[in-house]
């Protein structure tokens, strides 16, 4: 399980995972979360407190932040996070404004 933050007004760079799935229940702020899955239309999802959304597996996702406090979310992966290589950079719907 891991704690993510984003700063008001900032995008994620897109990503795919190479082995994991992910859960992601959103505790404050307010954006999108923007998906892609081969097959499927790209979806993006306004996301606020209370919201839990899925990540499954070979999805490209990105998130932004709107309003004036951090977008701020919990995420859990199955099987648990391999390591450091386990993201990997994909072309993204928004342009990216934090690594």
């Amino acid at each position: 399980m891991a704690h993510f933050e984003l700063p008001p007004g900032q995008t994620s760079k897109a990503v795919t995972h190479r082995t994991v799935e992910e859960i992601w229940f959103f505790l404050s702020g307010r954006g999108e979360m923007w998906r892609a899955q081969k097959g499927q239309p790209e979806m993006i999802v306004q996301v606020e407190s209370g919201i839990c959304l899925t990540i499954p597996l070979d999805t490209h996702f990105q998130f932004r932040s709107f309003g004036a406090e951090p977008l701020s979310a919990l995420g859990i992966t199955m099987p648990p996070w391999p390591g450091e290589d386990e993201a990997m950079i994909v072309q993204g719907k928004w342009e990216a404004t934090v690594s």
